[in-house]
């Protein structure tokens, strides 16, 4: 299973000079740690839930800020012993710019710049100076070599502060997911699907990612297996299959071998400990078994990803996507299959029936085509992506769309408006890309475009440029 929580380490920072006992006019200490108490409880009462979790340093001093260049390793060590996936810094007034670099250096964790707007002017004295500071900040931060994402200047309340917060936690999941993925690969890829070859022990190397592979005769043996030893599991499953869908004239026998296939997939992505799976489909495993699309359609629901064709570069993408949602949004196989008959912008987006069935749209029967399951998604405001390699360098193609309608078809299913297909069609056809692409409604290309900032071998690519 994937990893959606997030312990954030939130390092509030004032400017400090010597002069005793205390400083008054700008840079006064009493204004930063008023900045700094907003800040830290406005984030902990308003961005804290299960799945988000917050680390402060109220024990360094009095103030919880950290002033002082002696108490730089003081905190970092602190935040690697509480195993901080991120780090957060606010800059309450003008800030101490060698202390963010030398804590930020340390943790090597995506970090996060930030501080309020000035906002107090009164006796004719300006008494923070954030804004300002906050340049100083980056350029130690770029010297430190931290990579680093930045939500402007702003007040605690605005949007962009909002905005800028939420989408830091989407790419920091993306990140910890991406460094940490285990895919688990179900048989081969098949003679003709040259497309999809991959590079596994570059996959390795670079980023860590750890393949594993089942052999599809060893797959058959269990899943025959689960048939014969689970048939009331697979009765039951059946009732709840033929309420959400139209099977047709199908017979029982074969519906429960299909389901047979979810409850193997379960097994061993739980045996295996892995993140997502992917997966033979449409050779070995139907010609074996049964055809397992069905499996993929209803194992989405159950948080167990499955993607189809053997695509390892489309695995990831999946992986990326649901990181960027927090889990809280499946994504889509859609992959680029016909131009519009009518509009010239506008492309379907199918595969052959994995899409999740919460997917679809509303008022859709989706009904059992062939065995695979046939539905329309659900309208509007889609994000899509591939990842890819081409001669050792790696992309991450993002870009957003807006369905549209278009003629009912079989399989799982959208029609994709964007600004200008073909531009887009030469795009995969000249670049690195292949027709294979993941989908997630909502808008998170910038999600994967900060993403790529905390890898130097991934280079953003927008779909539309």
């Amino acid at each position: 299973m994937l990893n959606y929580k997030l312990k954030i380490g939130l390092l509030p920072i004032r400017r400090w000079i010597k002069e005793p006992p205390k400083r008054i006019g700008i840079f006064q200490s009493d204004y930063a740690v008023d900045n700094k108490k907003l800040c830290v409880d406005y984030i902990k009462q308003n961005y804290a839930d299960s799945e988000t979790e917050f680390v402060d340093i109220d024990w360094l001093n009095e103030e919880g800020l950290l002033y002082l260049d002696k108490d730089c390793d003081k905190v970092a060590d602190y935040f690697k012993k509480q195993e901080i996936d991120a780090l957060f810094i606010i800059n309450c007034n003008f800030g101490q710019e060698y202390c963010a670099g030398a804590v930020a250096k340390q943790l090597k964790v995506p970090t996060l710049l930030w501080g309020p707007r000035d906002r107090n002017f009164s006796n004719d004295i300006r008494y923070t100076d954030t804004q300002c500071g906050l340049f100083a900040m980056s350029k130690q931060l770029k010297r430190n070599n931290v990579k680093f994402s930045y939500i402007e200047n702003c007040d605690i309340t605005a949007p962009a502060f909002d905005e800028g917060l939420k989408k830091f936690f989407g790419v920091c999941c993306m990140v910890k997911n991406f460094k940490n993925l285990k895919v688990l690969q179900v048989g081969t890829r098949v003679k003709p699907f040259k497309s999809i070859m991959y590079n596994e022990l570059e996959l390795c190397e670079k980023f860590g990612i750890d393949i594993n592979a089942i052999n599809l005769a060893e797959a058959m043996i269990d899943i025959k297996e689960i048939y014969e030893t689970r048939q009331a599991d697979l009765d039951e499953y059946l009732v709840e299959l033929k309420q959400k869908f139209d099977t047709g004239t199908f017979d029982d026998e074969l519906l429960k071998k299909m389901l047979a296939v979810v409850y193997y997939y379960e097994k061993i992505a739980k045996e295996n400990d892995c993140n997502i799976i992917s997966a033979e489909c449409w050779t070995g495993m139907t010609i074996g078994w049964a055809n397992p699309c069905l499996a993929m359609c209803l194992l989405a629901d159950k948080d167990i990803y499955v993607t189809c064709e053997w695509d390892i570069y489309m695995t990831i993408t999946n992986v990326l996507l649901l990181s960027a949602t927090r889990g809280k949004l499946k994504p889509l196989q859609g992959e680029f299959t016909t131009r519009h008959p009518e509009n010239d912008n506008a492309e379907l987006l199918w595969h052959c029936g994995p899409f999740p069935l919460s997917s679809k749209a509303e008022g859709e029967k989706p009904y059992l085509y062939n065995t695979k399951p046939s539905f329309r998604v659900k309208d509007g405001r889609y994000t899509i992506a591939r990842f890819q390699a081409e001669k050792g360098k790696y992309y991450l193609l993002g870009g957003e769309f807006n369905t549209c309608k278009g003629p009912k078809t079989f399989g799982t299913y959208m029609w994709a408006e964007f600004d200008n297909l073909p531009k887009v069609e030469r795009k995969i056809v000249e670049g690195p890309y292949i027709h294979h692409m993941s989908e997630v409604y909502g808008q998170y290309s910038d999600y994967l475009k900060e993403f790529t900032k905390y890898f130097d071998e991934i280079e953003y690519d927008d779909i539309n440029d």
